[in-house]
């Protein structure tokens, strides 16, 4: 592919709900573009974007893809993303550095659930919109709900441009609202020509409000259209270029891609509407301690963000990079602004889809791959050598179902951590920690696909097989009461014997505050040497669990008497008495189990409260309190025992129909009811 100048590239993210035709739509602008000859299909397996065997597996996208193709002497830079809840971060990286982001809509379905959270995401981050209304041509499909739909949920940046000709199965064609033209496709190209008379009043009466919409944003059309003058179809196009770029206006084209009907007047408003890179806001940058604006100069420091790193076991890591600055070609080299590693870029290539072409130079704006990179990740950012530039990291969401991995063979665990980091690598968005409580190696993801896929591709790319085991829960043990015991330990059998006496009280502590040892042995009852021997012998007991074998915590002991034999006593022996003692004195103290609470952040619709407010309440939650997020959505604050919310990312899901999002974090720990206690003990032997 050849080189583009920064004002003719498009840089788009096609985005929205699992099922929407996001896929289907990048086959037919490759189609409509003649990058590929026909239009493969997901459930085939034979699209450009969709490549990974677990895509084809489960017919849906996983990983973001790029497909870049030309339309009218412009480099389009298109990524396909995830619509699914599990594969958000996907979405999170793609908006990070596109310019666009085009919205599908299913015509049948309406807005969904992803749209919402991934509109959400795109207002945050201030990417301008534009909406495709895809599937006209199947029953039960409106454009004129969909619309109303989207007014009610985005507001009055909604601005239709076209019209669909014809409904459900009649569906052939749209009304071109700019040009009063209409676009026929019944021989499956477009066919320009009048517009019909069943739509001629209705195509007026928009387009009349179309144009009053638009000069409403330029002071002088605006005076010239209410002196009668009428603009151009350019002069309109380029005021609404310009909201769209502010992201005040959000315009909506319909079609169908499985048609594909329409899909070539999409590529065409994408070249009209959407902005280039340098129209948007200057990168911002940390240098030192000091934030910068980058200007997208081709002529520029060249400058890379990496948006997106692919673990290939063959080819190595293949890195992702939005230029920010400059002009990147092969021999470059360039600084991680994290590691300080030196990176040569030996070769820099376009990818589409899996395959990779390499080109000669990319300016400013344009996203190209790289491979082999030393120590550069995902969120990196690489400026000239020797040079520590950081640009604004991606906000991945916080993954929070976490499933325990042990590996099958003794192989595998000697392969298991450094393929599990080669994964995390390429997803951001999954978190890998060891629980030195547990003894666990936990993987968190976003959700139970999420999770899944990344143990298949350990398997496949890594050759890694790992099982999968219920994550146990960090219970512990402490004391409700003070008590005291002597703890003995005696043995003679010939020669030198063993022989060590002391007697421990135990108090307890406030929670959290940990364990505190006080000596007060007086008058040479225990040595000053063998002192440090019975702490030790305490800590050790403690760490091996209380009678229901948790770690105990939150207790004071104290060492105030014992016994010694000049001969026979030793460490070892003070040691052991130490335990013995502990043990007696513990089990004479109220032991108690104490369980993990979770401060639980939920995000839920209004219409759900109640429902997930009762369901705190049957998990032993506390509602802490409620505050109104935006778009009329409750954050509801309530503290839940841990235990209770392993699996709570799918609950959730279910509960609000993929609507409601959580975080958690530790807050405390707290006594776990008596009725309880035998549960969670069978479930440590169990495991």
């Amino acid at each position: 592919m050849k080189v583009f100048p920064p004002e003719k590239i498009r840089n788009i993210a096609l985005v929205g709900h699992s099922g929407s035709g996001k896929t289907t739509l990048a086959e037919a602008l490759l189609f409509r573009a003649g990058a590929i000859d026909r239009i493969g299909t997901v459930e085939a397996g034979t699209t450009v974007t969709d490549y990974d065997p677990e895509e084809h597996e489960r017919g849906t996208t996983i990983t973001m893809a790029l497909a870049p193709f030309e339309w009218r002497g412009h480099k389009i830079n298109m990524i396909d993303t995830p619509g699914y809840a599990d594969y958000a971060g996907e979405l999170h990286a793609a908006l990070r550095v596109t310019d666009l982001a085009i919205f599908v809509i299913d015509a049948v379905e309406g807005v969904e659930v992803q749209t919402e959270y991934a509109w959400r995401i795109a207002e945050q981050l201030n990417t301008p919109r534009m909406i495709f209304v895809n599937k006209l041509d199947k029953e039960r499909a409106s454009f004129e709900a969909t619309v109303t739909q989207l007014r009610d949920r985005f507001g009055a940046g909604i601005a239709p441009i076209e019209l669909p000709i014809g409904e459900e199965e009649a569906f052939h064609g749209i009304a071109d609202l700019f040009r009063d033209k209409a676009f026929i496709y019944d021989s499956g190209s477009a066919e320009a020509t009048d517009m019909p008379k069943e739509l001629v009043d209705r195509e007026h009466e928009v387009h009349d409000a179309l144009v009053e919409g638009i000069v409403v944003g330029d002071d002088d059309l605006l005076e010239r259209y209410l002196d009668g003058d009428v603009p151009s179809v350019e002069e309109l196009e380029h005021v609404m270029a310009d909201g769209v770029a502010a992201g005040r206006v959000f315009p909506v084209v319909c079609g169908s891609a499985i048609g594909p009907i329409a899909v070539d007047r999409l590529a065409d408003f994408i070249v009209e509407l959407a902005p280039a890179p340098a129209d948007r806001p200057p990168a911002i940058v940390t240098v030192g301690d000091e934030r910068v604006p980058i200007e997208k100069d081709p002529s520029g420091e060249p400058l890379a963000f990496v948006f997106k790193t692919l673990a290939d076991p063959y080819v190595g890591q293949i890195s992702l990079l939005k230029v920010l600055s400059g002009t990147l070609k092969p021999e470059t080299h360039l600084t991680s602004g994290r590691s300080g590693q030196d990176e040569r870029l030996a070769k820099i290539a376009t990818m589409f889809g899996s395959e990779t072409t390499l080109v000669q130079a990319a300016p400013a704006g344009d996203i190209i791959a790289v491979a082999k990179l030393i120590d550069t990740k995902t969120g990196d950012t690489l400026a000239p050598k020797d040079k520590l530039v950081a640009a604004e990291p991606i906000d991945f969401p916080e993954p929070v179902l976490a499933t325990a991995l042990v590996a099958r063979t003794q192989s595998d665990d000697d392969k298991m951590t450094s393929a599990l980091y080669r994964i995390l690598e390429e997803d951001a968005s999954l978190r890998l920690e060891r629980n030195s409580e547990t003894h666990q190696t936990l993987l968190y993801g976003l959700g139970d696909s999420h999770v899944n896929i990344a143990i298949e591709k350990l398997s496949r790319k890594f050759g890694v097989e790992v099982d999968q085991e219920k994550v146990r829960v960090a219970y512990r043990e402490t004391i409700t009461r003070p008590a005291d015991a002597e703890g003995k330990h005696k043995k003679q059998s010939g020669g030198h014997g063993q022989f060590g006496v002391c007697h421990l009280i135990l108090r307890p502590r406030p929670r959290g505050e940990g364990f505190e040892f006080v000596d007060k042995v007086k008058g040479g009852s225990i040595p000053r040497g063998f002192i440090p021997a019975v702490e030790k012998g305490i800590v050790e007991t403690m760490l091996e669990g209380g009678i229901h074998g948790f770690p105990v915590v939150d207790i004071e002991v104290t060492v105030d008497d014992g016994k010694y034999h000049a001969v026979d006593s030793s460490e070892m022996a003070f040691k052991l008495a130490a335990r013995a003692g502990f043990r007696d004195a513990f089990d004479a103290a109220g032991p108690v189990v104490l369980e993990p609470v979770s401060l639980v952040a939920i995000t839920v619709p209004t219409d759900f409260q109640g429902d997930v407010m009762g369901d705190i309440a049957s998990r032993r939650g506390s509602v802490q309190g409620t505050t109104t997020g935006t778009n009329g959505s409750q954050i509801v604050e309530a503290l839940i025992p841990t235990s209770e919310i392993v699996r709570y990312a799918i609950d959730l899901r279910s509960l609000t129909h993929g609507w409601g999002r959580y975080t958690a974090t530790f807050d405390h720990y707290q006594e776990l009811p008596s009725h309880l206690v035998d549960r969670a003990m069978a479930d440590a032997r169990a495991e």
